[in-house]
């Protein structure tokens, strides 16, 4: 009865220390041979190719690892390259902005310096006059 109800489920049965593997498949018990005789040493190999495997998983994503952080380096070293001559066009764009007002400002102070140049004239006449008005008189 208890096979009964794994009909139509196959299930493995942890071997004995006598038999090999038995199969429990429709209710019926199949012998299965083992691969070796020895049951340890098809662990360990099973170990060590488990192991590789891990290893061999392992250094798959380390040259994953590797190659993403030389794709961010290369990132990073081109969004500073692009930020870098951002800035530099800034600086230049800034500088020449600057040198434009200190231009104007220079003709605004060369005007500036002609016209009290030519008031100070007037007023050296006028001094001038009233000078020889008082030292006439």
């Amino acid at each position: 009865m208890e096979n009964e109800g794994i009909s139509g489920m196959a299930k493995r049965m942890k071997p004995s220390v006598e038999d090999k593997e038995t199969l429990v498949d429709g209710g019926s018990i199949v012998q299965v041979p083992g691969e070796e005789n020895d049951p340890r040493a098809s662990n360990s190999e099973q170990v060590e190719m488990e192991i590789a495997r891990i290893l061999e998983i392992n250094n798959f994503t380390q040259m994953v690892k590797f190659h993403k952080c030389v794709e961010l380096l290369e990132s990073g070293k081109l969004m500073l390259k692009e930020l870098s001559n951002e800035f530099e066009e800034r600086m230049i764009l800034i500088h020449k902005e600057q040198m434009e007002k200190w231009q104007e400002e220079i003709k605004e102070l060369r005007l500036l310096d002609a016209a009290n140049e030519e008031i100070d004239a007037l007023l050296n006449n006028a001094k001038y006059l009233l000078e020889s008005i008082h030292g006439g008189s």
